[in-house]
């Protein structure tokens, strides 16, 4: 039996059935919603609903002229900000939220999103009702069943749907740091992350100070009060600090989590171990066998909004069904590599000195998340692919801009791999075992910073993060500042070429799978049996093939 996604509210917009809203709350003829309580400023005027954690909660009540001990939900502190400011209050806001607004004196509705997609909304675009909600899986009886051919194709190359596509084509994402108005059906960026180099003439320790500094302000505004909290923690430089962090300035108990896969695989432990010593947390270390994540794979996937094919979805989700027997609230180093210029982007770099043209580039791209991209012509049925191989990709706007390069390619993995990938699983993954999640290197001031920063400083020469490893490097021992990244290797190759083969051929050769009306099974016959496998990257492939039929089968 799989767990079940815990309800959240809808909204209804527009010509509405009867028939659909009888257990919801009708607020106007224009509007429904079910599954949360609405929240309206004082004139009554503006209906506020959504998912919101505010960092700045007491000093926005303060601007506003209020005492700081208030017991005003955020839904009702966005009513009052939303009363005297309008949609301009977005910008004061430093958080995650994902809301709806709605203005009774002019029948309009606002959609919004924080800037960095901590949080995620989606809305349906057929029919004269549009239905609105923070979970995809909710929407499921409100859109048709058939798939976004797009965002097939996206998924394939990149393990994750970037944009505001889903896999379903009725189905919409609501950007990042952006806005949506009913019923004008207008959208507009309030925010989005944009290089503005600043201190050019200064050297890297004058940015690296400020970056400490604003970690230092985060970390400490993102710390509940009394109560134990968490970390993931791999041993990396990016969980590293952020457990340094949290341990300096927290005055209760800190947990730390680790993961491996059992001897017979290479894993970080000793890294992990010495962080933990060195900031005295209470460490906890999980073994995963290859048995588990076959078989928690369904549960992970039913968790997820649109399917995400990253190995390390099952382990983020059984380390969190530990971490809550612990904690409530859960950090992560998540935003390190998007925000400071890991090394994925260095084969980029190197392809940018060969590539003439815009084509080359953007395959270049697709190639370098190792994914199925250049199995596209033959991985799907040739009726697909002519749908779909002259569709734009979602990523050209960025990676031709006027930036600098290196800004270019992190500015695309903090909006999409970032928003549509790392922190969406993360989310998704978190509530499931009803914790909170908190990702201090992916708060809009440490993107925008990041941005600010000149691009040498941040991937100088082979030296990837310079400028985070100089802000921390007081925190840490200096074997991991100078460790170089290795990151968690899931041993999906020999999951299934030992364990999984039998299972997975009976799960995706099926002529009743639900990915055979879409791929070619013969391709995917050669993957299971590895044929060709010159790179030894089929199990990573299969493991997005798996996880797609997964996800699929959990949706239908």
């Amino acid at each position: 039996m799989l767990d079940k996604v815990t309800p959240s509210w809808i909204i209804g917009w527009g010509n509405l059935n009867q028939q659909a809203v009888t257990d919801a709350f009708l607020v106007q003829d224009e509007i429904a919603i079910s599954g949360a309580s609405t929240n309206e400023s004082p004139s009554q005027r503006f209906v506020v609903v959504g998912d919101i954690w505010l960092s700045n909660r007491l000093s926005l009540f303060e601007r506003l002229g209020m005492a700081r001990e208030t017991h005003q939900t955020n839904c009702e502190l966005i009513a009052l900000l939303w009363e005297k400011w309008g949609v301009d209050c977005l910008t004061e806001l430093q958080g995650m939220f994902a809301i709806a607004v709605y203005d009774r004196a002019e029948k309009t509705l606002f959609l919004a999103r924080d800037p960095v997609g901590g949080y995620t909304l989606y809305y349906t675009i057929s029919g004269t009702t549009k239905w609105i909600a923070p979970r995809l899986k909710s929407l499921l009886s409100y859109h048709t069943q058939q798939l976004d051919l797009v965002a097939l194709r996206d998924y394939l190359s990149c393990s994750f749907v970037p944009g505001e596509r889903t896999m379903w084509r009725d189905v919409r994402e609501l950007r990042p740091g952006m806005i949506l108005q009913f019923p004008q059906q207008q959208k507009w960026y309030y925010w989005q992350p944009q290089e503005h180099i600043i201190g050019q003439d200064q050297n890297q320790s004058w940015h690296a100070n400020k970056l400490r500094s604003r970690l230092d302000t985060i970390v400490q505004e993102y710390l509940p009060e009394n109560e134990p909290v968490g970390v993931y923690l791999s041993g990396g430089l990016d969980s590293s600090c952020i457990t340094a962090l949290v341990s300096q300035y927290h005055d209760q108990p800190v947990h730390t989590y680790a993961i491996h896969f059992g001897k017979e695989f290479r894993n970080e432990l000793a890294f992990s171990r010495l962080v933990a010593e060195h900031c005295q947390t209470h460490h906890h270390i999980l073994e995963i066998s290859l048995k588990q994540m076959w078989q928690q794979l369904p549960t992970a996937m039913s968790h997820l909004d649109d399917p995400i094919g990253d190995p390390l979805t099952v382990p983020n989700f059984l380390l969190a069904q530990q971490a809550k027997n612990d904690v409530g609230i859960i950090f992560n180093g998540e935003g390190g590599d998007p925000c400071f210029g890991g090394p994925k982007n260095q084969p980029m770099l190197l392809n940018q000195l060969y590539s003439n043209n815009q084509q080359q580039i953007e395959n270049a791209y697709l190639l370098s998340f190792k994914k199925c991209a250049e199995d596209l012509p033959q991985l799907l049925r040739p009726e697909i692919w002519h749908q779909v191989k002259n569709e734009p990709t979602v990523f050209a706007d960025d990676l031709f801009s006027s930036a600098q390069y290196l800004n270019r390619l992190m500015g695309i993995n903090i909006k999409f791999k970032g928003a549509d990938h790392i922190l969406t699983k993360v989310n998704n993954i978190t509530r499931s075992a009803n914790l909170e999640a908190r990702s201090p290197l992916f708060d809009q001031r440490i993107v925008q910073l990041s941005m600010e920063i000149p691009p040498e400083y941040k991937l100088a020469g082979a030296e990837e993060k310079a400028v985070l490893k100089q802000a921390v490097q007081d925190l840490l021992p200096e074997t991991i500042i100078k460790r170089p990244k290795s990151g968690m290797m899931v041993p999906v190759q020999i999951g299934f070429s030992r364990y999984w083969q039998r299972k997975a051929k009976k799960l995706l050769l099926s002529k009743h799978s639900a990915i055979a009306p879409y791929l070619n099974q013969d391709i995917i016959k050669d993957f299971l049996n590895f044929r060709g496998d010159v790179w030894r990257r089929f199990g990573v492939k299969l493991w997005l093939l798996t996880s797609l039929e997964m996800w699929l089968r959990m949706n239908r």
